[in-house]
């Protein structure tokens, strides 16, 4: 498996996998499974780092 970007433990969800497309919210097409809930786990998952959205930098943390 390629190395995850970002963080160690990413949660195996299909929102991240290269293998799902988005519907809608809550729902994703799985290439392997078909309609599942975005939530759903499986053994085919392949992390995708294109489907990530990062988080917001706190204003605390930047220095003008």
């Amino acid at each position: 498996m390629p190395a995850l970007l970002f963080r160690k433990k990413i949660d195996r969800y299909c929102t991240y996998c290269q293998f799902a497309g988005k519907v809608d919210e809550e729902t994703m097409i799985c290439q392997k499974y078909g309609i599942v809930p975005a939530a759903h786990r499986c053994r085919k998952f392949r992390y995708d780092p294109l489907k990530r959205v990062p988080s917001r930098p706190h204003l605390s943390l930047i220095h003008i």
